[in-house]
C-alpha cells in the first residue's frame, strides 16, 4: 500500500501531465480550426498540398478540417475527464487513452526522427521534398503529437489504479 502523501503526490503529478496532454492536444485542435475558417499561417508547415487543396477548393476542405479538429479537441479532453475519474466504466476509457497515447508517441517519435533524417540529408527522397513541410513536421507538429501523446501515457501510469 502506498503511503498517502505518495499517492497524493502522483495523482497531482498526472493530473499535471494530463493538463500537459491537453494543452498539446488543444494547440492541434485550435490550428485546424483556425485552417478550416481559412487561415493561412503556418499551413505551408503541414505542406504544400494543404496550402493548394485549401486555395482550389475551401468549402470541401472546411468540413474535414472542423471534423479534424473536432476529433483532436475531444482526444484531449477525453483523458482529463478519464484521469479525473468523471466517465463510467473507467477501465474501458483508460485502455482507449492508452491506446491514444501510444498512437500518438509512436506516430510522433517516428515522424521527427524520419523527417529530420531526411533534413539532415540522411535520407534522400527521389522525387525531393518540400522543405517548410519538413521542417513543420521535425520541429513542430510531430514533437507536438510526442509530447502530447507522452504526457498522456506518463500521466496514465502515474494515476493507475493502487495494486497494479
Amino acid at each position: 500500500m502506498m503511503p498517502q502523501r505518495a499517492q497524493a503526490s502522483r495523482t497531482q503529478a498526472s493530473r499535471t501531465l494530463a493538463w500537459a496532454a491537453f494543452a498539446a492536444g488543444t494547440v492541434h485542435a485550435a490550428f485546424s480550426t483556425y485552417w478550416a475558417l481559412g487561415g493561412q499561417w503556418l499551413l505551408a508547415t503541414v505542406g504544400q498540398w494543404a496550402v493548394a487543396r485549401a486555395a482550389e477548393d475551401p468549402a470541401a476542405v472546411r468540413p474535414t478540417l472542423l471534423i479534424v479538429a473536432g476529433a483532436k479537441l475531444l482526444a484531449a479532453v477525453l483523458p482529463v475527464v478519464v484521469i479525473y475519474g468523471r466517465l463510467p466504466r473507467p477501465r474501458a476509457w483508460r485502455t482507449l487513452c492508452w491506446f491514444g497515447g501510444i498512437a500518438l508517441l509512436l506516430y510522433g517519435g517516428l515522424n521527427i526522427l524520419v523527417s529530420n533524417a531526411v533534413l539532415a540529408g540522411i535520407i534522400r527522397p527521389a522525387g525531393g521534398y518540400d522543405k517548410a513541410a519538413m521542417i513543420g513536421h521535425a520541429w513542430l507538429w510531430d514533437p507536438l503529437f510526442f509530447i502530447w501523446g507522452a504526457a498522456l501515457c506518463l500521466a496514465l501510469y502515474l494515476s493507475r489504479p493502487a495494486g497494479r
